[in-house]
């Protein structure tokens, strides 16, 4: 699952979920925006190219491993951070018994930085754990989509819920199918848009 899958996943979410919650303020941060958060130590200048996160209550976060700051679609391994900003946590979900722990970690210092308040970091061992080494990304996207819609947006503001992840299955190739579906129609929807409309008048040369 490249980053670019994983963007187009959260543009899915946004336009098809989100839409509907106007009173919602939830950010689904880009990977390459994840990616410059932890890479650029100039908090100021990581602050202006982020989204304007004042009156934001929750962030999701796609972490990688990638430790090479000249190539961006690099490393091996995805998970999850989800901050709730209104209660300074920042919780970590990583389907390979927390490989991505000090990335997150480091990931949750540096928007700590630009946020301007402490956020605590709490790793979430309970979160549903992958079978092979390639389905990192598919569970990135289906945890998303599970904490976005049965927790964040299922109950009303103020209440207390439950971000742990555990005895929730998810089944990784049905997943992949329905993901891969997903991001090929908007693909193509985007294509279709792209091309001149059929009622654009001849030019003359």
């Amino acid at each position: 699952m490249t980053s670019s899958n994983i963007a187009f996943w959260e543009e899915f979410l946004e336009h098809e979920i989100l839409t509907k919650y106007p009173q919602a303020r939830i950010i689904l941060l880009r990977p390459s925006m994840t990616f410059l958060l932890m890479k650029n130590k100039n908090t100021e200048m990581v602050r202006s190219a982020l989204p304007d996160f004042r009156g934001v209550t929750h962030i999701f976060l796609p972490i990688n491993d990638n430790r090479n700051v000249s190539q961006a679609e690099g490393g091996s391994h995805w998970s999850l951070l989800l901050v709730s900003i209104i209660d300074g946590v920042a919780f970590h979900y990583d389907s390979l018994d927390g490989a991505n722990n000090a990335e997150a970690w480091d990931a949750t210092k540096r928007l700590s930085s630009v946020l301007g308040k402490p956020l605590r970091f709490h790793y979430l061992a309970d979160c549903p754990q992958q079978e092979n080494g390639s389905d990192c990304g598919v569970f990135v996207c289906i945890m998303m989509r599970h904490l976005l819609v049965k927790r964040l947006l299922a109950v009303n503001a103020g209440e207390k819920i439950s971000m742990s992840m555990a005895h929730k299955a998810i089944d990784a190739y049905g997943a992949r199918k329905e993901m891969l579906k997903i991001i090929g129609s908007m693909r193509k929807e985007g294509e279709r848009r792209r091309l001149p409309s059929s009622n654009t008048p001849p030019r003359i040369e």
